[in-house]
């Protein structure tokens, strides 16, 4: 069946692709690759794969595509499902005989759920999905597939035997040719990478068991699957031959920095290429393995630090111990490493005093660039089933998203309320970069590039718009 991949027109500026989770839109516009659905798209030539929000495209945009296929897969998650849902309906209503199927980690939590609140649906996929959607677009009868709810004819939900996780990560194909088809790459940026840049996996999968990380409990497990060595750097080949224009190369694994060794093993095959490139990482990367990354090319670590208080990383499960924390940031500042730390406020046992210490951390170790979060439970996780058991969500408001796609702030405890966690995100953005020091850095970083000026610029502009916006609206879910 010629098969449609369809990142489907939200609010402008969503970022339905977003690399482990938080699907919404953010103080700064930016957009992930769409990789889950690139991945499949890569098993299947002739499909098309559209991702509307960064492309600029409307719905009408897309629905003439109703007309010359005959299987659409959405890439959907439980903040963006309702929007999914009405986008699937118009294109069942322009071709009746399309056969319409959504994959993501709301889905394959909540298959049977999804189906029956959305009747527009055929299928629903769990696990990994890649290998699913090939047999189906081959024509393999719904009955006999591995991995997916689906709805017979009859109307009942028929759950299938489940899908092995993929171990040999090296039958997938390479991402990046997708994306020279379908893609226009400098639509895609993200505040703390290098434009134009390209991101893909190079493994799924975490060992880490974090009470609020959506992918590993989900879809991805807590194996950490990788490819070869040789396979990954045959990728960064391609890609280069492919986009030239390229800055620098993101791998979006969970953890790259689960396999040290391995992860040495990339970057010295990465320096021999001369390319720019930064990754995923714990806090806890020993000084050497550090110092091989930083000789091969690596620019910038994305670490999540979550928050400056040990008991609430215990809380979640986290595995990561403020002292080490410590050692390994001044560690990157002393090679040279750019961070970009992220934060998570109103985790469990937050209060006021927990908040100041995250904000007096984060001013401690000072990260490169920071991103503060709001805690969000999504369905399957440890953190949502959690919430629900104390009281700390209500799961008839459980929206992670307001109406216009900004994030809120579904949890609240006895000692803190929804508009004090929902206030605390702006609290400590503004703490940190309103800072003498900090100031002067982000100043002269733009006047030794031109580019980094614009960028720094436009940025301010969408960060203080987002914010007005963003007090003028609700602060949470009542």
């Amino acid at each position: 069946m010629k098969t449609l991949f369809l990142q489907p027109p939200s609010f402008d500026g969503f970022d339905g692709g977003a690399g482990s989770r938080y699907q919404a839109r953010r103080e700064i516009k930016s957009f992930w690759f769409p990789t889950w659905l690139a991945q499949p798209a890569a098993l299947l030539p002739d499909s098309t794969l559209i991702d509307a929000p960064p492309a600029k495209l409307t719905l009408d945009d897309v629905l003439v595509h109703a007309d010359t296929h005959q299987l659409l897969v959405i890439h959907t998650s439980t903040p963006s499902f309702g929007n999914d849902v009405k986008v699937a309906e118009a294109f069942k209503a322009r071709n009746p005989a399309l056969l319409v199927g959504f994959i993501g980690a709301k889905v394959a939590v909540q298959p049977e759920e999804s189906l029956a609140r959305a009747k527009v649906l055929d299928f629903v996929c769990g696990n990994e999905f890649d290998f699913t959607i090939k047999e189906i677009a081959e024509g393999k009868p719904l009955a006999e597939v591995q991995g997916i709810w689906w709805r017979a004819a009859a109307g009942q939900l028929t759950k299938n035997e489940d899908r092995p996780l993929l171990l040999d990560m090296d039958e997938l194909p390479f991402v990046v040719d997708v994306y020279a088809k379908h893609l226009r790459i400098e639509d895609y940026f993200i505040g703390y990478l290098k434009h134009p840049y390209i991101s893909i996996y190079t493994g799924r999968g975490c060992k880490s068991h974090c009470t609020f990380c959506l992918w590993p409990q989900t879809v991805g497990g807590h194996k950490y699957r990788t490819r070869s060595v040789g396979n990954v750097i045959a990728e960064i080949k391609r890609a280069k031959e492919l986009f030239p224009q390229v800055e620098e190369f993101m791998f979006d694994d969970d953890t790259f920095t689960d396999n040290l060794p391995r992860a040495e093993e990339i970057a010295i095959e990465l320096g021999k290429l001369g390319v720019t490139w930064s990754c995923n990482a714990k806090a806890n990367v020993p000084y050497k393995t550090l110092k091989v990354l930083k000789e091969n090319g690596l620019r910038l670590l994305l670490v999540g630090y979550e928050s400056g208080n040990q008991q609430i990383l215990h809380n979640i499960k986290k595995g990561m111990r403020i002292e080490v924390a410590k050692q390994f940031t001044a560690d990157c500042h002393k090679l040279g490493i750019k961070i970009h730390g992220t934060f998570i406020v109103g985790l469990p046992g937050e209060d006021q005093n927990t908040l100041k210490e995250t904000i007096a951390f984060a001013k401690e170790i000072n990260p490169h660039t920071i991103q503060v979060s709001l805690a969000a439970p999504y369905p399957g996780t440890f953190l949502y089933n959690q919430a629900v058991k104390e009281g700390w969500l209500d799961i008839e408001h459980a929206e992670l998203i307001d109406e216009h796609g900004v994030q809120i702030a579904p949890l609240h405890y006895p000692h803190l309320s929804h508009e004090e966690i929902f206030a605390s995100v702006e609290t400590m953005y503004r703490q940190f970069y309103f800072r003498p020091s900090k100031i002067l850095s982000i100043l002269n970083e733009m006047m030794r590039s031109r580019q980094m000026l614009v960028r720094r610029l436009r940025e301010g502009v969408e960060f203080f718009a987002f914010l007005k916006e963003r007090n003028a609206k609700p602060m949470a879910a009542e």
